[in-house]
Order: C-alpha cells, then sequence, then structure tokens
C-alpha cells in the first residue's frame, strides 16, 4: 500500500528500511523521501516504523544453562 503518495513510499518500503535501521521519521525521510513533500503520510509512517521496530525488539528469553 501507497503510504507516501507524494514520492511513491510504500510500506514495503518503510519496512525495508526499518530493517536496514532506520529509527526515526527523520531518517525514514532522508532514506525514502517520505513526509518530504505535504507531510500528511508522517503520522502512518512514524506508527509502521514504531510497529517494526516493537516486533524487532522484543526480548529473547534468557536460557540457563543445564546443571
Amino acid at each position: 500500500m501507497y503510504v507516501c503518495i507524494c514520492n511513491g513510499v510504500t510500506d514495503h518500503d518503510i519496512r525495508q528500511a526499518a530493517d536496514a535501521g532506520c529509527r526515526s521519521v527523520t531518517e525514514l525521510t532522508m532514506r525514502t523521501g517520505a513526509g518530504a513533500n505535504c507531510g500528511s503520510c508522517l503520522d502512518m509512517a512514524s506508527s509502521m516504523l514504531d510497529a517494526v521496530h516493537a516486533v524487532r525488539d522484543l526480548p529473547f528469553p534468557v536460557l540457563q544453562q543445564a546443571a
């Protein structure tokens, strides 16, 4: 789905940027152009970044060594 119509940025592009290490909307704008024109997509783009990082940053359970 297109998130930024002005610059043709899709949800896939945003997820891909997040997977590549993009952590902020400012950085996302520099990488993809999302939000660089009218800015109406910034809320959705920010939510998508947060959602990707929420899943990626889930803590892994610490496994204790077997005695």
